[in-house]
């Protein structure tokens, strides 16, 4: 054989030889098990693995992405991995992580929850732990403590119900195994991002704190049922306050009982506590349930109204006065029809 030929099959069987170690290095773990770290990543529909190499190489699961197209090419696997959130381990190889995205082991469940406007907090609790997302009692320490690093809770005076009114209303997506302190946090997270610099300004000029906003719009929140009414319900709250009246609002009532009663009695007027707004003037102590963003907004920004007192009819809306004697009659009219 030619000698020039001999080197030159000898050079491409070292590139194929070269080639062949490096593909198998590269099917290698990124990491050893003792610098073992789980990474968190979501392949979305209809990636093909061109897409989940990238993704995998971007979140440093896997070395090379060409390698893991590959080894998905040789081995016919480019239409079997499955959609969805997985942890990996930067301590697999790729055959490892292949099986994994194949039969959706170390897949990772999501969650979607939502958390109406005017919940109060023992509900949330409720509803956390009916959909598996937390124990109770844990729930009820973190809350408890309040241990959660956001300025406005560092404003608040009282060391009980810290977090009432905070946890803000919305829908939420979580992993199956997010912890009870990390979707606390989600949900002061969002009112933090609510609660904007131009809102603050507002609380300011208005001569309120953020925890007297919150807790007026908490009220307004369990008073108010339909939407045109927020605002209007809001101005006669204001103008209370500045005539020295008390709230007589029978939501911070039904918060004191644990119970949202349709119609209260006289006894339950009488209850004694600091939240019975029918005893004590002012605001109550802090929210009585977790305001929306609607109802924070009726806080800041109410009508510009004379009305000092409402109630409500059979379809959800409030009558509006402005004089005890009025209020008396628009009630007698009422309750006529």
């Amino acid at each position: 054989m030619d000698k020039r030929l001999t080197i030159f099959f000898s050079f491409i069987l070292l590139i194929l030889a070269a080639g062949f170690m490096y593909y198998n290095l590269s099917l290698k773990p990124v990491k050893d098990m003792k610098n073992e770290k789980t990474i968190r990543i979501t392949i979305p529909n209809g990636a093909n693995s061109k897409k989940i190499a990238e993704i995998l190489k971007q979140n440093k699961v896997i070395k090379n992405s060409m390698t893991f197209r590959i080894y998905s090419k040789t081995n016919s696997l480019d239409s079997k991995y499955k959609a969805g959130t997985y942890e990996f381990k930067n301590s697999m190889d790729v055959k490892v992580i292949s099986e994994i995205l194949q039969h959706g082991k170390g897949f990772v469940e999501i969650v979607k929850f939502t958390i109406p406007e005017g919940y109060e907090i023992r509900m949330i609790i409720d509803r956390l732990v009916e959909l598996g997302l937390g124990d109770r009692e844990k729930l009820n320490t973190l809350i408890n403590e309040a241990n959660f690093d956001y300025d406005f809770l560092k404003q608040i005076d009282r060391k009980e119900g810290k977090l009432e009114g905070y946890l803000f209303p919305d829908t939420y997506e979580v992993y199956k195994s997010t912890g009870e302190q990390e979707i606390i946090n989600k949900m002061l997270n969002r009112f933090n991002v609510i609660f904007n610099d131009e809102f603050k300004k507002r609380a300011a000029e208005l001569n309120m704190s953020i925890d007297d906003v919150v807790t007026l719009a908490s009220i307004i929140e369990r008073e108010a049922k339909i939407e045109k009414d927020r605002k209007i319900i809001s101005s006669a709250f204001h103008n209370r306050l500045k005539n020295n009246m008390l709230l007589q609002s029978c939501a911070t009532v039904q918060y004191v009982l644990k119970e949202r009663k349709e119609i209260l009695l006289f006894k339950d007027l009488e209850v004694k506590s600091p939240y019975n707004t029918y005893k004590n003037p002012g605001l109550p102590p802090g929210p009585i349930a977790s305001p929306g963003l609607k109802s924070i907004e009726a806080a800041l920004y109410p009508d510009d109204t004379d009305y000092l007192y409402f109630f409500a009819i059979d379809d959800g809306s409030h009558v509006f006065t402005k004089t005890f004697k009025e209020h008396i009659q628009a009630q007698n009219k009422y309750k006529k029809k």
